[in-house]
């Protein structure tokens, strides 16, 4: 059903929460509040999307676990509610440090579109760099350690990343600018698709294809989209959170093609614990 009479020109939902921005910039959110992730200033749980603030100069937005993060207009980046392993980026690592309204993460101006799940934050930056923090059990922030960071970390020194996506529970996919398709992080069901599982500290190309358009990391799979309109998965296939029209217990450790469409843009694949549900959308519909 319709949410509200306004019109809205992003949104993104989380473990237990949703935000969204309207077209006039305005910045809102929903849901489950323990942490003060909706950035009412409180802890209260609301039904219907409430502003945020009086700004009207909201851009990106990305709801995490219990947490959420916001790009402004002027390129700063705002983050608010739980502060699990630092993953608010504000440089405090106390697990019970949360913020119930916008806090700016730093100082700079460049930050693009941030991807956050469970404790863990990624942002491609305007100059193509990729920066991480929060939990790294798995190797998810992709600097090569098991570290967590409470304040944002570059990965290695490239400028030519384009897009990230955070899945739960340890694995982060990105592509760059060439069309190239990289993972790192758990691969417990082979959802870094590198054809192995073994957890990966730093970033993997996937395959040697340079037509990769769109990525989105689950829980426990990946979901991709190339720029022919095909669209692919692998990892776990749980709940058939795959696509592939097999069996649940069918494990996929390399890409692999669902259906034989050519129409497909996007892709959202869920970060929750339990039946990932996915959201697609095709250029024909």
């Amino acid at each position: 059903m319709q949410v509200g009479s306004d019109t809205w020109s992003t949104a993104s939902a989380g473990g237990l929460h949703s935000v969204a921005v309207s077209s006039s910039g305005e910045l809102y959110a929903a849901g489950y509040n323990a942490y003060g992730q909706l950035g009412q200033n409180n802890r209260t749980a609301s039904n219907v999307f409430a502003k945020i603030g009086s700004d009207t100069n909201w851009s990106k937005v990305a709801a995490g676990w219990g947490n959420t993060f916001a790009v402004k207009t002027d390129g700063t980046l705002w983050a608010f509610g739980s502060n699990q392993n630092g993953s608010l980026g504000i440089g405090l690592a106390a697990n019970t440090e949360r913020r119930s309204s916008p806090v700016q993460v730093g100082a700079l101006t460049n930050w693009l579109q941030p991807s956050s799940a469970y404790n863990i934050t990624a942002v491609v930056k305007t100059n193509g760099q990729l920066w991480t923090w929060g939990m790294a059990d798995y190797g998810q922030l992709g600097l090569n350690d098991l570290f967590s960071r409470s304040s944002p970390v570059q990965v290695g020194a490239l400028t030519n990343w384009a897009q990230v996506s955070v899945g739960s529970f340890g694995v982060t996919g990105a592509i760059k600018t060439d069309g190239t398709l990289w993972a790192w992080g758990r691969n417990n069901y082979g959802q870094i698709g590198s054809n192995q599982t073994t957890n990966k500290f730093s970033p993997v190309q996937i395959g040697s294809l340079t037509n990769w358009a769109y990525v989105s990391a689950g829980n426990g799979n990946m979901l991709a989209v190339k720029t022919d309109g095909t669209l692919w998965s692998w990892g776990s296939n749980s709940e058939g959170r795959g696509g592939t029209n097999d069996s649940p217990t069918i494990s996929r450790s390399s890409p692999v093609q669902v259906g034989i469409l050519t129409t497909w843009d996007k892709v959202a694949a869920s970060a929750v614990s339990n039946g990932s549900v996915h959201a697609i959308t095709r250029s024909d519909t």
